[in-house]
């Protein structure tokens, strides 16, 4: 006990859940805006021509294929920080894994809903989902080993 009288967030503490949930997410938005930004410095800046993105080939290597490695970082980081004995819960687990991407998804999508159109719309959401899913893979992956 601190001098203060906190204990900390022990498993059995109420809002220690909470807080491991915070922590995920947390590692997430970090994972998510440190990937997304080199993907907009490297990606983006130094590749993405008029040319290369008229093409759907081109769209989907310069854009949707790096936005689904950015996702499925953010999914396994936040994934990886959730701790035990939260880790156990499924839906709590998931929602500690996947708040971080579809949040950022929804945001998204509210900023620019004046320009979407819908193969932006339904490649975006089609790399949320397979960005969650592999980032969530790695994680059970490497929990198994």
């Amino acid at each position: 006990m601190t001098r203060y009288g906190y204990q900390g967030a022990h498993p059995e503490r109420r809002g220690a859940a909470l807080l491991a949930l915070v922590r995920a997410w947390a590692a997430g938005v970090v994972v998510l805006l440190f990937s997304e930004y080199l993907q907009a410095a490297l990606v983006y800046e130094l590749l993405a021509t008029g040319p290369r993105m008229e093409s759907f080939g081109g769209r989907l290597l310069l854009i949707h294929l790096p936005n689904a490695v950015c996702i499925a970082l953010a999914a396994w980081a936040a994934a990886r920080i959730h701790r035990e004995p939260f880790r156990e819960s499924l839906p709590g687990h998931l929602t500690a894994a996947f708040a971080v991407p579809v949040v950022a998804q929804a945001l998204n999508m509210a900023v620019q809903w004046r320009e979407l159109a819908a193969e932006g719309v339904l490649l975006s959401n089609a790399v949320l989902v397979v960005g969650c899913v592999a980032g969530y893979a790695a994680d059970r992956l490497q929990e198994e080993t």
